[in-house]
């Protein structure tokens, strides 16, 4: 990285009870130069994140990117989440609405704010797109997870909102714990697929609760605190598949860092939208 400062801030996106969540930091580049990808990719590494959101433009209409120190994302959940709790803690007032425009883009979202820095932040995705995966990935991919072959063939899909991932249920939480994929062949295997990564999820309760796990070397984080894209996916498919509209989905258990993303999930002509929403904390001051 080049030798100049970066002031960042850092938001505890989806936070579960108050505690936990994902922290993300969060760059505003309107004040000076833009910084260069390089620059960019170094952010996560400096503020001790898995990934940074980089802001330009107005408080009510601005242009976000989103990177790990692997690249670049089309799109990010979670950082949307922490872009918006930005914007309203800079912003004042109770209720701040802004437009993020990323990858070519517009999401409109809302950010209400709470006691001790939190905010109740929601927005909507776009479209998200689903196929049935096809048996060389499921034989691919499955045996690296740690799971049968066959064992989640009618439930699985590969979904994409910015980037495709495959969809895994397992049918019980403590399943789900077991899981603990080595991070060099999952990775290679998603590069061969071209997928993001491998979200993994239980059965919802009657209540609509899900629990999950993000794995995704592919942009080098081997297991994401909150996953919210990967989320917006999950509420599509269960909307698609039985109608399932409201789901509350708990991830970051295995990292010590519990996070919660509600979803609800609609049809609409471009496709199928979810709405998501979660609770994130601003950290005092820029660093």
């Amino acid at each position: 990285m080049s030798r100049r400062t970066v002031a960042f801030t850092v938001v505890d996106a989806c936070l579960r009870g108050g505690g936990g969540g994902s922290p993300t930091a969060v760059v505003d580049e309107a004040a000076g130069a833009p910084l260069t990808d390089d620059e960019r990719r170094a952010v996560p590494a400096l503020a001790g994140t898995s990934h940074a959101v980089f802001l330009a433009g107005g408080p009510a209409a601005t242009a976000v990117r989103f990177f790990t120190a692997a690249g670049e994302l089309p799109a990010c959940g979670h950082g949307t989440v922490a872009a918006l709790a930005h914007l309203a803690e800079r912003a004042g007032g109770r209720e701040h609405r802004a437009t993020l425009r990323a990858a070519g883009h517009d999401l409109a979202g809302r950010a209400v704010r709470g006691a001790s820095s939190l905010f109740r932040v929601a927005f909507t995705t776009g479209p998200v797109g689903l196929r049935e995966p096809a048996a060389d990935e499921l034989a691919l991919l499955l045996p690296v997870l740690g799971l049968p072959a066959t064992a989640p063939a009618p439930g699985a899909r590969v979904a994409t909102l910015g980037r495709p991932r495959l969809l895994v249920p397992v049918a019980t939480a403590s399943a789900l714990a077991a899981l603990a994929p080595t991070p060099e062949r999952l990775r290679a295997a998603c590069d061969h697929l071209g997928l993001l990564g491998c979200y993994v999820h239980t059965p919802p309760t009657d209540g609509g609760r899900v629990a999950a796990r993000m794995f995704a070397p592919s942009i080098g984080v081997p297991e994401d605190i909150a996953n919210a894209n990967g989320t917006a996916c999950l509420a599509a498919h269960l909307f698609a598949r039985q109608g399932t509209a409201r789901l509350t989905v708990g991830l970051g258990d295995a990292l010590a860092a519990p996070s919660a993303i509600t979803t609800r999930a609609r049809t609409a002509p471009s496709g199928l939208l979810v709405e998501l929403a979660a609770t994130a904390r601003v950290r005092p001051g820029p660093r």
